[in-house]
């Protein structure tokens, strides 16, 4: 499949075979067809696909072809082979048959491509060797499970592309043609596809590389690929490389009498011969010989010898008898059942695998147990039947299966690495998913995975065959579930990279050292930065396309200073696509100049809005609805402060005790817990002579004036929530946790994601996060907002019209795989970022803030930043760094978060308290455990 594109706006595209290529052109070996086994669904043939293999009723009138590209009648015959087969798809699992309204196309994001003809490639300008891939006609899905059979006209230009690949009848080597060398990411080639396939390659990967348990082998090669290295036969692989494919009877003779008597046996008592390499997959020609049969063993090589070619091998190994589990009620009768575990494993975001589901085959523990000839289940099922339902035991299985499979595809993407461009079939092919099949075997009393063999679509398709089977209404699993979910995320993450790549996007404001990410993140996605920025010798301005020095400081001069700088974008000839800030005193500014620009932003009456606090509160207050519930129910009292008469006459319109901060503040600072009117004077005449302008705190908003506000406080736990809004509509939302803040100041103190409310609260942070923003004009871009969960409900303490700070976007990239930089870029440019309607946390993060003003011997010595940096380094601990120099003051922002992670916020929890404790964070004036109290 691939995600594809607008004529006007690209999208991603997937072009996808909807099932496996059937096998290869039928082999002559000698040893007859009773030892032939097949790993696909149909043996080779005439070409044309099977015939009445689904029996179901749908229109067969359907528009198949594809304008300006017939195709013959064998091409024909597989278009509606596969048109058919998704039919029968979506009727088994209880959905609508495809709607054909090619006549009247709608677009789409993820599109289906049945035949070669309905793509094409054009070459790229300016990208010599590579082509754009053009999609004509597609089937086309939407939410509901339903289905269209569209025509593009003009054709559009896919994003991403995931092909079927093979050598034998169907659309194999045309989908291998069209993967290479594309300009958009590709998450196979046939070049992959190869290695893959390359049962020795990938053993020896798995073992040497990955730590990954294999079986036993003897590998007789012949010219073997340059990736071979020399067997270790401490890990039980032996590579004897040949030098002719004749005469070769004493080595071979030689060599399996050693294999056979060796240690790496243990008690095995079947071994298998076999052959390996790309020609034969999805057909493995095979026989099994007891372990004390050296004469049949030897014969069975020497004849498989004869049909290699360069590159391939012959393969004697291990085949291991049913595990005897340790719940077993005795030895059963008869042969005993055998398992074969099918894992799919993702690369996720940062190419780091993520095990998506796990699927059984259960069969007669003396046969083969191969795909397709056994009912997909469960690996609780698998093993339940087999005897084992103790379920600590059963964890501890899947533990190691995720574990092997993690660890496989890691071995993948590390040698992937190692390759070139051309090795790869493209500069930007890369394996997106990998198939892991195991055995189940008793090693030491231990239940161990071992190997058996790397595919790229026979697990996935083992894994949506278990997800069929609860097709019926109301008994599916959630979307979230589905095995497919990490590879559709991955899919539209990498479609989004290569829509971004060479964006032209205006930057207002750089920010400080805790915003360095985003120069490092614009160079991974290729974007095209041009920053305008009132420090001319900010260290930003030697990373970026063009630098626009302009003092944007005042900014009551905001409307003025957009005009100019629109007039200065002009004169240096910038053809932006879109413009965008995160930094807080930036916001309004930013959204007049997108005004003046005419590029997507949220209007300025909205940042104005949500820019100033009080002006947010008291504008939803009054926002009584419909719809219902209105945003009035999240929003608090509170009163402007601009003199000492605004203060008299505040303490008597909100209720005491209250909260006193900046009007336009930003990071917590000068915000205090006030519990009478003298001390709200009191802190109102504090701020008024400290913090005067920018000069006395830069970047915490004092650009804007130092007005306050009185706001009630409303006790309950502190969240914030990130949200990415597009055109109105609500694409994503994260929720996290504060600690207790050390009153009667609201300095963060510690944080955890994902939350830990219940789903229906959360699920009430996020509604109430999401119509405050909406309430006040907030329709396109990355939000963060901050409420309390209180007894009545969520409470809005303020809106961030911009992405959230501190720790956050790291923590979200970190546990869900989503950047809210991109997702801000892409809505500043006007697209609509694809994200994961439900995106999976891979786990949990707990942090605590560091202040010099409690931390200053600390982080001179035990938790110095090198210290720290190091313990990052090494995976220890999770470091964001917040400001560049230890200077103690009165109104501090935090200096550096530190975070620990776990499988459970408990774990995460004891961690970062122990290491806090280890270096000197942890103190009675600075209680973490008190601070973390909330995380349990």
């Amino acid at each position: 499949m691939c995600p594809l594109a607008h004529p006007a706006q690209d999208l991603p595209l997937l072009l996808s075979q909807l099932s496996l290529d059937p096998s290869g052109p039928e082999w002559d070996c000698p040893l007859g067809s009773k030892d032939l086994e097949e790993e696909g669904p149909w043996g080779g043939g005439s070409g044309l696909p099977p015939t009445g293999c689904f029996p179901g009723s749908w229109r067969q009138d359907v528009g198949l072809d594809c304008k300006g590209s017939p195709e013959g009648a064998e091409a024909r015959a597989w278009t509606v082979y596969y048109y058919s087969l998704l039919q029968s798809c979506l009727q088994q699992a209880g959905l609508p048959e495809t709607q054909d309204r090619s006549q009247v196309p709608r677009t789409g994001n993820m599109l289906l491509c049945l035949s070669p003809a309905w793509l094409m490639k054009v070459p790229a300008p300016g990208q010599p060797g590579e082509a754009a891939l053009l999609v004509s006609k597609a089937v086309s899905f939407h939410p509901g499970g339903l289905t269209f059979l569209d025509d593009f006209v003009p054709p559009r230009r896919a994003t991403y592309f995931l092909a079927g690949l093979g050598l034998g009848p169907g659309r194999g080597r045309e989908a291998a043609e069209l993967a290479r060398d594309l300009t958009c990411p590709t998450g196979a080639s046939a070049e992959l596809a190869r290695l893959l396939e390359d049962r020795l390659l990938t053993r020896q990967l798995l073992a040497q590389q990955g730590g990954v348990a294999v079986p036993a082998t003897l590998a007789f090669t012949y010219k073997p690929p340059g990736l071979l290295r020399g067997g270790d036969a401490s890990l039980g692989l032996r590579l004897v490389e040949l030098s002719g494919k004749e005469g070769q009877e004493t080595l071979v003779k030689e060599e399996v009498e050693t294999f056979l008597c060796s240690e790496a046996l243990g008690d095995i008592l079947q071994v298998a011969v076999k052959l390996s390499g790309w020609r034969w997959r999805g057909r493995q020609a095979w026989r099994l010989h007891p372990r004390a049969e050296l004469g049949a063993v030897v014969d069975t090589v020497l004849a498989l010898l004869e049909k290699l070619e360069e590159e391939e091998s012959v393969l004697v190994e291990a085949v291991y008898p049913p595990a005897q589990l340790p719940c077993s009620d005795g030895p059963s009768p008869g042969p005993g059942l055998a398992v074969r575990i099918c894992a799919v494993v993702c690369r996720t975001q940062g190419d780091r695998p993520l095990l998506s589901k796990v699927v059984c085959g259960v069969g007669r523990g003396d046969r083969p147990l191969r795909h397709h000839n056994s009912l997909p289940r469960t690996l609780e099922v698998a093993l339940a039947q087999c005897g084992l339902g103790e379920e600590a035991q059963v964890a501890a299985v899947r533990q190691r299966v995720k574990a092997a499979a993690e660890a496989a595809l890691a071995a993948v993407l590390a040698l992937e690495a190692g390759l070139s461009a051309e090795q790869r079939g493209g500069r930007r092919a890369h394996t997106d998913f990998l198939g892991v099949d195991f055995a189940l075997t008793a090693a030491g009393g231990v239940l161990t995975p071992v190997a058996l063999e790397l595919n790229g679509g026979l697990c996935l398709e083992a894994c949506g065959a278990l997800e069929g089977l609860w097709a019926a209404p109301r008994l599916g699993p959630a979307a979230d579930e589905a095995v497919a979910a990490p590879l559709v995320e991955t899919m539209l993450r990498r479609s989004a990279r290569c829509l971004m790549e060479g964006k032209q996007l205006l930057v207002v404001g750089a920010g400080g050292v805790s915003k360095k990410f985003v120069w490092e993140a614009a160079r991974d996605y290729g974007l095209q930065l041009h920053l305008v920025e009132s420090d001319p010798n900010h260290f930003a301005s030697q990373l970026v396309q063009t630098f626009i020095h302009f003092d944007m400081t005042e900014h009551r001069r905001d409307e003025e200073n957009a005009r100019l700088l629109a007039e200065l974008v002009r004169a240096r000839g910038l053809k932006l696509d879109g413009c965008f800030s995160y930094w807080d005193d930036c916001l309004v500014l930013t959204a007049l100049l997108c005004q003046e620009l005419g590029l997507p932003c949220s209007s300025p009456a909205a940042m104005r809005l949500a820019k100033q606090k009080s002006l947010t509160q008291l504008h939803l207050l009054r926002h009584h609805g419909p719809p219902w519930p209105a945003p009035s129910l999240h929003a608090v009292p509170c009163c402007p402060l601009e003199s000492e008469a605004d203060v008299e006459r505040a303490v008597h319109q909100v209720p005491l005790p209250g909260v006193m901060k900046l009007e336009f503040g930003a990071g917590a600072v000068g915000v205090r817990l006030v519990e009478d009117a003298p001390q709200c004077h009191e802190h109102f005449s504090r701020i008024t002579r400290d913090l005067q302008g920018e000069a006395d705190h830069p970047g915490i908003g004092l650009g804007w004036g130092n007005a306050m506000l009185l706001m009630e406080f409303v006790e309950g736990t502190e969240h914030d929530v990130d949200l990415v809004l597009f055109g109105g509509r609500l694409l994503a939302a994260f929720v996290s946790d504060n600690g207790p803040t050390r009153l009667p100041g609201f300095t963060e103190t510690a944080a955890c994601m994902p939350t830990g409310l219940a789903p229906e609260q959360e699920a009430q942070m996020v509604q109430a996060a999401f119509r405050c923003c909406l309430g006040c004009g907030l329709l396109d871009g990355v939000f963060n907002v901050e409420l309390k969960l209180t007894g009545a409900g969520p409470r809005l303490i303020e809106i961030n019209p911009r992405m959230g700070g501190f720790y956050l976007r790291d923590w979200i990239l970190e546990l869900y795989g989503v950047d809210l930089l991109l997702a801000a870029v892409m809505v500043a440019c006007g697209l609509r970022p694809a994200l994961p309607t439900r995106p999976r946390a891979r786990g949990h993060l707990v942090g605590v803030m560091c202040l010099v003003s409690q931390h200053l011997q600390a982080l001179s010595s035990t938790a110095s930043r090198e210290t720290l940096q190091a313990l990052h380094d090494r995976g220890l601990l999770r470091l964001n760094l917040l400001e560049e120099a230890l200077v103690p003051g009165e109104y501090e922002e935090p200096y550096c978060s530190v975070a620990c992670a776990g499988p459970s916020p408990t774990e995460a929890r004891l961690r970062l308290l122990g290491l806090c404790q280890g270096l000197g964070i942890d103190g009675p004036s600075y209680p973490v455990a008190h601070f973390l109290s909330h995380f349990k």
